[in-house]
């Protein structure tokens, strides 16, 4: 008899499971708490080892048309001077794929468009589930509910499924804020991510596809200040003395298309699989953004989840502990290791930001480069 999955959440991780799901032909419904299923958000990166798993799910030529090519990532001072810059060509090379930036609302929409739409639900906000020895039962906030064979919760950082099985899994704060938008600049010409560290915050520029730019700004604060009601003029202010260049993107930003967001993770947790429930995502390790490894990491978990899907055959539950082991220490390693790096970037003593900045340009790149050792060298598909 069929199994079937049942999919909460069609956000990235989502989305690339139910495309999977159907081109291994089993039977899934895919449920979204939204209206509609869209990418609400402005701009990410997918990096080589996110394309390496596109590239395996026979994915990848259709999605680098989507992504604008980056060949450099650097840190600068507020003037504008290298403070370092990411060794993004041995992850290149390891994985055999450029770096790309996309912009969510299109990968959404590319994956949207690989689904039968029949399998894919909305106006479906879970409230809490059920599971027996054979069977998982999901309900929703209209009253209904599915029975299914198994149950993936790729509901992302405050995914109720999480809480019930972990009543203690909250999203935890990492001390600020961020602001993010996507301009259009026909002048902007440059293939390398850019992000501006100093007193008054971190600020990034990373170019998209159509002549667009994706910008953010980190500001330390607390939860739920004042910084929170910041309008574009606010912003400005804020960061009057940084370059040109980020002046010129603000002063190009549309208002009203500001996302304002306090940056969120969760404590690494100890299991991703609860008999026939399986955390992927946000859901399983929501991180920082700070090492741009968010939606890579949900990319990487449903390639290790097909891999352990085809090698284990009709064997889910065998296949559900094989992806837990593969990916529990890689994903620690990507939230520990962010959520450092956002507390070095977001200094604002003077005194420390000088002894930073001087250390990051003196030291051996084998020293700098260290906290991204485990993402450069390890290959996420080993077993």
């Amino acid at each position: 008899m069929p199994k079937k999955f049942l999919i909460a959440g069609a956000g990235i991780a989502g989305l690339t499971l139910a495309k999977v799901l159907q081109d291994l032909n089993y039977d899934f419904e895919l449920f979204e708490s939204s209206e509609k299923v869209r990418g609400i958000g402005a701009g990410f990166g997918l990096a080589s080892n996110a394309m390496k798993a596109f590239e395996i799910l026979g994915l990848s030529e259709e999605v680098v048309p989507l992504g604008h090519m980056l060949k450099d990532f650097e840190i600068q001072d507020w003037k504008g001077k290298t403070i370092l810059k990411a060794d993004t060509e041995r992850l290149i090379n390891n994985y055999n794929n450029e770096n790309f930036a996309v912009h969510r609302a299109d990968l959404h929409e590319f994956l949207v468009s690989k689904i039968n739409p029949t399998k894919i639900k909305t106006n479906k906000k879970v409230t809490f589930f059920e599971q027996s020895y054979e069977k998982v039962v999901l309900h929703f906030t209209d009253g209904s509910s599915i029975e299914g064979d198994f149950l993936i919760s790729a509901d992302g950082i405050n995914s109720v499924i999480r809480q019930q099985l972990l009543k203690h899994s909250t999203p935890r704060y990492a001390g600020y804020i961020c602001w993010r938008s996507i301009v259009e600049d026909k002048s902007y010409e440059s293939k390398k991510s850019i992000e501006t560290w100093g007193a008054n915050g971190r600020f990034g520029l990373t170019p998209l596809i159509n002549n667009k730019i994706y910008w953010y700004a980190c500001v330390n604060t607390p939860l739920n200040s004042s910084v929170y009601n910041y309008k574009l003029d606010d912003i400005q202010k804020h960061f009057k003395d940084y370059s040109g260049q980020i002046r010129n993107v603000l002063q190009k930003t549309n208002p009203e298309k500001i996302i304002t967001t306090p940056i969120m993770d969760i404590k690494p947790i100890n299991n991703y699989v609860f008999n026939r429930v399986l955390l992927i995502g946000d859901a399983a390790h929501a991180t920082t953004p700070n090492m741009g490894q968010g939606a890579c990491m949900a990319i990487e978990d449903v390639c290790v989840l097909f891999d352990e899907l085809v090698k284990k055959d009709t064997d889910i539950l065998s296949a559900f502990e094989g992806y837990n082991q593969r990916r529990l220490k890689r994903t620690h390693y990507i939230i520990d290791t962010s959520r450092l790096a956002g507390k070095v970037a977001q200094i604002e003593n003077k005194f420390l930001i000088a002894i930073r900045n001087f250390a990051f340009r003196s030291l051996p790149k084998s020293i700098t480069q260290s906290p991204l050792e485990d993402l450069l060298e390890e290959d996420f598909m080993k077993k």
